[in-house]
């Protein structure tokens, strides 16, 4: 059990030397104070590092910050950052992704409210030159596992987690996927996941995103369904194809 109300933010950074510096003053910028950032480098190439030191001469006591040996993936970086993190809430921030200034106060207030384990918000879309791409995308104020296996609709970097109700976890080791995974994971035994439907988060659509083929999302989100949540494979089948169209709804609609 975690005797606090830290909220440590998992971040974790690759060659992101463009968008790291403003993905950490959006979450010093918080109205909710206690905060810790944990970012865990995967072996960056260019300026992250000194970047990112930078900010650690000024915010020493906010700032925890890990190197890798080797480049391991998103899914190793992000689990050995919830290692490290202290707090009992978790806030997961992508190295390019950005956060509204009161993001973490208003799902705090909402967790709390609801004795919730989960939380997570509504985003906009943005390009690399921070311009809007795609406004609010609307999302439910609660949902369960059975909704999750057929729709699209936590953002990685909107979600905030209670330890002390989910326990320790850790997220499964695929090169990607492994934030839809996650929730499935935490959430198969009956825990719900609560929304915000309110922009609290910028998500940065790149070219070259891991998420960015949608075919491939799909399948891997059948795989999910089979090969981490034992669900038959024409079941699977059939929950991804919802998938699919819910998610295409959900983009273009």
């Amino acid at each position: 059990m975690y005797n606090n109300k830290t909220v440590s933010v998992i971040t974790p950074v690759y060659n992101c030397e463009k968008y790291i510096g403003e993905t950490i003053e959006s979450a010093l910028s918080q109205t909710y104070q206690d905060i810790e950032i944990v970012l865990v480098d995967d072996c960056s190439t260019d300026q992250s590092a000194d970047i990112i030191n930078n900010y650690i001469k000024r915010y020493t006591d906010k700032i925890a910050y890990h190197k890798q040996e080797k480049n391991m993936g998103a899914a190793v970086a992000r689990n050995t950052a919830l290692d490290i993190a202290k707090g009992r809430y978790v806030a997961f921030l992508d190295s390019d992704d950005l956060w509204y200034s009161e993001k973490i106060e208003k799902q705090m207030e909402l967790i709390e409210k609801n004795d919730a384990a989960i939380c997570y918000a509504a985003i906009e879309m943005i390009d690399e030159g921070n311009n809007l791409i795609k406004g609010k995308r609307s999302i439910k104020e609660k949902i369960d596992y059975k909704f999750l296996l057929k729709n699209t609709m936590i953002a990685t970097s909107s979600v905030v987690i209670d330890r002390n109700i989910t326990g320790d976890f850790q997220m499964p080791l695929v090169r990607s996927g492994q934030d839809y995974a996650t929730w499935l994971q935490l959430m198969r035994n009956g825990l719900d996941a609560y929304g915000i439907n309110e922009v609290l988060v910028q998500y940065r659509k790149s070219n070259n995103s891991l998420s960015s083929n949608k075919l491939k999302s799909v399948k891997q989100v059948r795989d999910t369904q089979i090969k981490n949540e034992n669900i038959n494979s024409l079941v699977a089948t059939y929950n991804s194809i919802w998938f699919a169209v819910n998610a295409f709804k959900k983009h273009y609609l």
